[in-house]
């Protein structure tokens, strides 16, 4: 009974320790370039995520080879390839911290802000990441003026304010929705002054003719519109303020001074 105890185990053993040795990742060195080229392969394939894993394994098994630099760089641009912006920062982060000389590093700062700006969200959300975009897109535009990451990098801040201005004309037309017209002027004023470049100014200008109206300062309405229809003659948002100041059912024709002449 013992001796049939004892073999029971012994089988039992070898049967775990076959499972194990299934399971477990044979290490297999192999030449850098070797490594690189299959890792570009699964990239070219859509394979992004084995791509990165390879990637990180030429800085593995060759950690102070040229290949594996450029393999951290590419490690990164699989995972933002991936939609894993997350590791895809990490990796650019580390690649910065210890390559601030290379070649390359306008291109890892430029991949880094792209992997916050593809994830900037609708106006009704946190605009968080919003923030973030355009802080790392200045950084490009800042250290590489005379590149063409940093043209690039210019566009995406110009659409990067006008999200941020949505964001503050979204907050501002709740308020002056809920009679809360202080607090709508607030965010309305911060449209004008600080998003000047974007689409939401003459909006922003609008609003405030009609806040101020509705909190009876007809002198402050009356210099708002007349700023809008000073700078911007063929709006919309100028034919509304117009209507609202002078007579709902007039309406001026493309004359951004007439208000300057009512008043």
């Amino acid at each position: 009974m013992y001796r049939q105890r004892l073999l029971a185990a012994a089988g039992l053993a070898l049967l775990l320790s076959a499972c194990s040795s299934d399971e477990e990742v044979v290490y297999m060195e192999r030449p850098a370039e070797e490594i690189y080229a299959a890792a570009q392969a699964e990239l070219a394939e859509g394979n992004e995520s084995q791509a990165a894993d390879l990637f990180d394994e030429v800085e593995r098994q060759h950690p102070y080879s040229q290949w594996a630099t450029r393999a951290q760089l590419m490690a990164a641009y699989a995972h933002y390839e991936d939609l894993e912006y997350d590791d895809a920062i990490i990796a650019l982060d580390r690649f910065i911290q210890l390559h601030p000389g290379n070649e390359d590093i306008a291109y890892a700062y430029y991949l880094k802000a792209l992997s916050y700006y593809e994830r900037i969200s609708d106006v009704q959300r946190d605009q968080r990441m919003t923030e973030q975009a355009m802080g790392a897109l200045r950084e490009v535009v800042q250290r590489f003026p005379a590149t063409e990451y940093a043209r690039d990098a210019s566009l995406k801040i110009d659409l990067t304010l006008d999200q941020l201005a949505g964001k503050e004309m979204s907050i501002g037309r709740w308020y002056l929705g809920q009679g809360h017209y202080n607090a709508a002027i607030n965010r309305f004023e911060n449209v004008v002054e600080n998003y000047q470049t974007t689409t939401h100014v003459p909006e922003a200008l609008h609003r405030l003719t009609e806040a101020y109206l509705s909190l009876g300062l007809v002198q402050e309405a009356r210099q708002t519109a007349s700023v809008l229809g000073y700078n911007y003659p063929g709006s919309e948002w100028y034919l509304d303020s117009y209507a609202v100041l002078v007579d709902e059912s007039v309406r001026p024709e493309d004359e951004g001074g007439l208000l300057d002449m009512i008043f």
